[in-house]
Parts: C-alpha cells; structure tokens; sequence
C-alpha cells in the first residue's frame, strides 16, 4: 500500500511511524522494523510503509491486533555514574544507563545525553515533546554543571567562560560561572553542543578532571545516590517546561 497525498484541509494527519512513536510504545527506527514486519495495521488491514498518512479522527491503528493508545506519560531523574553509556545498547558490552532501570520493560529515551566519564543528573522520558524542550537549544533551558580542572584557573579565564569562547563551531552563548575551588567552578549554559563544557575548559589550556550535571532548570540532584533513579513529579515537570 503506497503513501496517500496529504489532502485539503486541517485533518489531524500523522505518518503511521510518528504515530507509533508517539504513542509511548517504542522509538522511530523499532516503529519502522515494526511496520515492515506487517505488525503494524490501520483498519484492520496490514500497511508497509511507515510514511502512510494517518487520520487520527478516523482511521484506528493496532501494533500485533492490539490498538494503540497513547501510553501514559513518564518522566524519570537518574543520577548517572561514570562509566556508563547514555545509550540503549552498546556493541562493545560496556554499562549503559538503561542496566540502572527497575523496570526495563517500559520504553524511555534520554532526553540529552551525558558523556562516559560526565555523572549527574539525566532525565529519560517517553514524551518526545518534552524531550525536545528539554534538549532544543532555541528554548534556552538552563544546565548547570560541576567542574573540576585539571589546574588552577584565574579569574580572567572564568571571565572569559561568562562572556562566551571561541570553540571550533562557534562562540558559544554567555554563560553563569561561579568559583567553588582553585581549580573548581559551577557553570550554567543553556545550549547543548557535543562536551561543550570539556572543550570551553581545553580552550583555557586545561582539562576537565571531575564533571558532574547538578541541575537542569530548577530540578536538582539533591542527595539522590549515583545510581538511583525516582520518577518526576507532577509539579518539577511542569516547572521544567515552563
């Protein structure tokens, strides 16, 4: 069955893949396997291509005879311990963040990653609107992470963190930093490019020894163990999309 042409009007349309995604039950690419498997069936009848507009007044969508329903929605807080991937799986056998779960039967993704040797905290959620308010710089939600260098810093070069560096895919946005220690400091950014914070520390001629995500907006660790995990209320939620 081939993908049908949007048609006139403002019928509430989804592509059968971002409806399967959307409903809580599994990621895009696994909705795709799904619905090339032919597990995947509007009214009744079994659709290949995970293009197919859906209409979501009227066509019902089943995933194995079983219609689809949004899944209630989770939003949960880990304190991620070095040495763990932000990852599903990996190839190597390495720790991921998804082996400090309770249950590993519900389907969560990381709304944004941390690095292998960065700890702190990680929210993992099945919401993929939040997910991308959470991760999208253009909504300027601040992160604010604990940073330990590899020797001391001056004044002038925590200065030069506040005002915004020049890294190798641009300057990057002014930035709230505060001394803890002489080689120690707290910075707040609100962007999310790739070890942002490791490269704005090496373009000081330092390392970062120690790095640790304390907050995200208002939602902090507190004293949650490395390695826990506890579900967000109702209330940090909402404080976090506002």
């Amino acid at each position: 069955m081939t993908a049908r042409k949007l048609p006139p009007g403002d019928r509430p349309l989804k592509t059968l893949e971002r409806v399967i995604s959307k409903s809580g039950i599994g990621s895009r690419s696994e909705a795709r396997r799904w619905i090339a498997a032919g597990r995947v069936t509007v009214n009744g009848k079994p659709v290949l291509d995970p293009d197919h507009w859906v209409d979501l007044e009227r066509d019902r969508v089943s995933f194995d005879g079983n219609p689809i329903a949004s899944a209630k929605r989770i939003y949960l807080l880990m304190h991620k311990p070095v040495g763990y991937l932000t990852t599903y799986r990996d190839p190597e056998g390495r720790p991921t963040v998804y082996d400090l779960l309770p249950e590993r039967g519900r389907y969560v993704f990381p709304a944004g990653r941390l690095d292998l040797d960065t700890s702190g905290l990680l929210i993992l959620t099945n919401d993929a609107q939040f997910a991308e308010r959470m991760t999208n710089p253009e909504f300027h939600v601040p992160k604010t992470y604990s940073v330990k260098a590899s020797k001391p810093l001056s004044d002038e070069q925590l200065e030069r963190l506040r005002n915004g560096i020049e890294l190798r895919d641009g300057p990057t946005r002014p930035a709230k930093v505060t001394r803890t220690g002489v080689r120690a400091f707290e910075i707040t950014i609100t962007e999310g490019r790739n070890r942002q914070v490791r490269r704005m520390v090496e373009a000081l001629d330092a390392k970062v020894e120690k790095l640790t995500r304390i907050a995200i907006g208002a939602l902090t660790l507190g004293e949650m163990p490395a390695g826990t995990v506890r579900e967000l209320s109702e209330q940090e939620v909402k404080g976090l999309v506002r």
